[in-house]
């Protein structure tokens, strides 16, 4: 049993913790963190001082938060998942995305670091696009960069949160984009459009891919499929009708994680979906909205692995 100076120890390690989580990497200031730990400015500065002189941050934060790691651990043991990271609310902002995205960047940048060439691959969306920006210059050609889903309509539309041209330019490895919509007009132009020698080289990259990070979007009207003009009203509506509670590249999953067989995944021309997931395919998506469709694509092994805020894994352990 531990002594009770050393559990006061480990408190105060948390709450130091904390604060550097909302300091350094929320950018909250010193006023806002002590109203959100519900103690003084002065005590505020005094724990970010702590969190400095026991070194538990270095460029991130360098001390799991206890909270977060029981909600991992029981993530990780309910679904057997290879990696489960849980990150800090940083309540009030309103952004769920920058804490997820440093915690995710921190996995990618190791992969990213080795001289083994390898290839890595991705989603698109707002969540990884955030990631990528977490990722320092650097020259690393020996790497291949591989997209899993187009990024664009079918009327040529072009999405706003693109990752693999992106990522490249930052750390100059080889980029290898989708050249389809996310969803063609019909299954004969999907059928026409993965017979082409790009699409067949993108896939077979994909296929062999060292790791895969996800976005996971909700289906809804404006989620991001909707919103992006990768599927009409119409269509969402078709989804949300035939059970769809959430989305992986373009690829629609009901509430146990079953890929649809009907609607837009007909059409869907990204690179298909291993179900149950072979590889690591890492999910990285936050905030209770998306908790549904995070848990789904759990039940169904869409993914082996999952990033997650606080809020998210919270509500996720608490519909099971």
């Amino acid at each position: 049993m531990q002594e009770p100076g050393a559990e006061r120890r480990d408190r105060k390690l948390d709450l130091a913790a904390h604060a550097a989580w909302l300091y350094y990497i929320a950018g909250n200031t010193q006023e806002a963190i002590a109203a959100k730990l519900n103690v003084s400015r002065q005590a505020a500065q005094r724990l970010i001082a702590l969190a400095v002189s026991e070194k538990l941050i270095k460029f991130r934060l360098d001390h799991p938060l206890s909270e977060c790691i029981a909600l991992a651990e029981g993530l990780r043991d309910k679904f057997g998942l290879s990696l489960c990271e849980v990150v800090p609310n940083d309540a009030g902002s309103g952004d769920t995305f920058n804490g997820i995205a440093v915690c995710a960047a921190s996995y990618l940048e190791t992969y990213l670091a080795t001289k083994t060439p390898s290839i890595l691959a991705f989603s698109s969306g707002r969540t990884l696009r955030s990631m990528i920006e977490q990722i320092p210059s650097m020259e690393q050609p020996q790497h291949k960069i591989v997209s899993i889903i187009g990024n664009m309509s079918h009327c040529g539309r072009a999405g706003r949160h693109e990752v693999v041209m992106h990522l490249s330019d930052r750390v100059g490895s080889q980029a290898y984009p989708v050249p389809t919509p996310v969803v063609a007009t019909s299954v004969e132009e999907r059928e026409l459009l993965q017979t082409q020698r790009s699409f067949i080289v993108v896939k077979t990259l994909a296929e062999q891919a060292k790791v895969t990070f996800v976005g996971i979007s909700h289906i809804a009207w404006n989620a991001p499929l909707h919103e992006n003009g990768f599927i009409n009203d119409e269509e969402v509506s078709q989804l949300v009708e035939l059970g769809a509670v959430g989305e992986i590249a373009g690829w629609a999953y009901d509430r146990q994680g079953v890929l649809l067989q009907q609607g837009t995944n007909s059409r869907v021309a990204s690179v298909p979906l291993e179900q149950p997931a072979q590889r690591l395919i890492i999910g990285v998506a936050g905030g209770e909205k998306k908790a549904e469709a995070i848990l789904a694509a759990l039940r169904g092994k869409l993914i082996a692995g999952l990033i997650v805020d606080e809020a998210a894994a919270q509500a996720i352990l608490a519909k099971i």
